[in-house]
Formats: structure tokens, sequence, C-alpha cells
């Protein structure tokens, strides 16, 4: 099974993009229960896919959020303080 690939995940809407993190957020906490059970014996490489599936998701999660935001005015340079030796 190959890594997914974040041009899929980029083809999501925002509501199916929060739901596959909730359902891969499950599926990451199903892996660890089976594997502290005992119950998952192989396929230990499904928890690396399903962690950088989840970092795929969130990270153009972000990219959204970013791109929504406005841009930030960059705030005014307060003006020079005077040093001591001018003050005299």
């Amino acid at each position: 099974m190959a890594l997914p690939k974040v041009e899929e995940a980029r083809q999501l809407d925002d509501e199916a993009l929060e739901e596959q993190i909730v359902v891969t957020k499950r599926r990451l906490f199903e892996l660890r229960f089976q594997k502290a059970t005992r119950q998952l014996e192989s396929g230990l490489h499904q928890f690396k896919h399903e962690r950088h599936r989840l970092a795929q998701l969130m990270t153009v999660r972000r990219e959204r959020l970013l791109a929504a935001e406005p841009v930030a005015v960059q705030p005014q340079q307060a003006p020079p303080v005077a040093s001591a030796e001018e003050e005299e």
C-alpha cells in the first residue's frame, strides 16, 4: 500500500476534509488499541500511513486557514528613544 498523495486531500472540500481528519484520528486510536491488546500482530506499517495521512490533512486545513486570513498589517515602528548623551 503506497502512501496517500497530498493532492487527494487538496481536492476535498472543507467538510470532507474535517470528516477525514476525524476518521483518521479514530483509525489511529483503533490501531493503538489493537496494538495494546495484542490484537494487531502484523501491519505495523499502518501507523505510518495513518500518521502520514493525518499530517497531510492537517497541513491542507492550515493552508486554507492561512489563505482565508487577511494579511496582517505591519505595526508602525516606535519613535527612536533618545540616549542619555543626547539629553545632556
